[in-house]
C-alpha cells in the first residue's frame, strides 16, 4: 500500500529541485488552483502572475507613500528655511520675538501664535512680550520636557494669543513650546489653531523641537 504523500514534503521537493517544472513545463498549464481574486479555477502561471502584480501594486502604494513623505518633508523645510531667515533679518534683539511670531504664522500658516519671556535684561523688562507670564506658567514650561501637541486644555497660556481671552477660548488644538538657555526656562512660546485636528498628539516634533531650539538661540541675547 502506497503511504499518502505530505504537502510540506512535497514543498520540500520542489523547493529542491527547481528544475522539476522545466523537465513537466506542461503541468503549469494543466494544474488549477482557485484564484482569491475572481474565485475561478486558474493555472499556475496565472496564479504566478496574480501573486506578482500584488506585490507590485503593494510595492507602488509604498513608493508612493514614501515619496508623498519626501515632499512634505521638503515643504516644512523649505518653510523653516524662510522662517530662519526672517529671524535673520530681524536687525536687533527687541525685534526677535516680533519675529519668531510672525515668522511662524506667515511661513507655516500657523492661524495664531504668541510668546512671553521672563528673567530678561532691564532694558526689555516692560516689553510687551516680558509682561503676563504668571510663576504657573513659569513652573509649567520649565517642567516641559517636550513639545506638547494636542487639544487646548484651557492652558493659561493660550490666552496670550491675541492678548485676548475670548480668542484664546476658540483655540482648539495647540502646540506649546518651552524656550530655553543653559537648561533652563526663560520663556513658552505658543501655537494655536480653531481647528481640533491641526495640532494632535499624533503627529511627529521633529520639526517642533527644531523650531524650539532656533528661537531659544535666536531670543536668548534678550535675557539678562
Amino acid at each position: 500500500m502506497t503511504a499518502p504523500l505530505d504537502s510540506a514534503a512535497v514543498a520540500q521537493y520542489l523547493a529542491d529541485h527547481p528544475q522539476f517544472f522545466v523537465e513537466h513545463a506542461g503541468l503549469l498549464g494543466e494544474v488549477k488552483l482557485s484564484s482569491p481574486l475572481t474565485g475561478r479555477a486558474v493555472s499556475l502561471q496565472e496564479r504566478q502572475m496574480e501573486v506578482m502584480r500584488d506585490k507590485y501594486k503593494a510595492l507602488e502604494l509604498r513608493m508612493a507613500d514614501l515619496l508623498r513623505r519626501a515632499e512634505e518633508n521638503m515643504a516644512i523645510a523649505n518653510r523653516f528655511h524662510g522662517w530662519t531667515q526672517g529671524l535673520l533679518r530681524a536687525g536687533t534683539p527687541a525685534a526677535m520675538p516680533d519675529a519668531v511670531v510672525k515668522g511662524l504664522i506667515e511661513h507655516f500658516s500657523v492661524p495664531q501664535a504668541s510668546l512671553r519671556l521672563w528673567n530678561l535684561a532691564p532694558d526689555y523688562a516692560e516689553a510687551p512680550f516680558a509682561r503676563g507670564a504668571s510663576d504657573d506658567v513659569r513652573l509649567f514650561a520649565n517642567s516641559l520636557r517636550a513639545p506638547y501637541c494636542g487639544p487646548n486644555k484651557d492652558f493659561e497660556a493660550v490666552r496670550w494669543l491675541d492678548d485676548g481671552v475670548e480668542v484664546g477660548s476658540n483655540v482648539r488644538s495647540t502646540v506649546l513650546l518651552t524656550l530655553r538657555a543653559g537648561g533652563n526656562a526663560f520663556g513658552l512660546l505658543v501655537l494655536g489653531s480653531p481647528d481640533p485636528d491641526r495640532f494632535n498628539a499624533t503627529m511627529a516634533t521633529d520639526f517642533l523641537v527644531h523650531i524650539g531650539e532656533t528661537a531659544s538661540a535666536a531670543l536668548a541675547p534678550l535675557r539678562a
